[in-house]
């Protein structure tokens, strides 16, 4: 399986994006997906989690602001981010693995990324 996603951009501070993550495969074998980031000069993080069941996790820098959800039908990941802050700027790649705690250690399945840039 092959992950793509797009949706990246520059906005302003306070306004929307969807991130989406295209599987060239069927995501109902990927037990769960989600979405990392990384800025500069700082570590990895996981910010969304999302489970074949549909249980989710998100850190808590983003509880409230970002959304995750995936449409198995159409093997695609998503990232509703509203109320961005310029902290959010990073790069954005979404992941797949067995379950949500497996994919925090070491995810099965990368994207390349997209880039998202929060200006104040």
């Amino acid at each position: 399986v092959q992950l793509v996603e797009s949706g990246g951009g520059l906005v302003q501070a306070g306004n929307s994006l969807r991130l989406s993550c295209a599987a060239s495969g069927s995501i109902f074998s990927i037990g769960a997906m989600g979405w990392y980031r990384r800025a500069p000069g700082k570590e990895r993080e996981l910010v969304a989690g999302i489970s074949s069941g549909g249980s989710t996790y998100y850190a808590d820098s983003v509880k409230g602001r970002f959304t995750i959800s995936r449409d198995n039908a159409k093997n695609t990941l998503y990232l509703q981010m509203n109320s961005l802050k310029p902290e959010d700027t990073a790069m954005y790649s979404c992941a797949g693995g067995d379950t949500i705690a497996a994919m925090r250690g070491a995810p099965d399945y990368w994207g390349q990324g997209t880039q998202v840039t929060v200006s104040s």
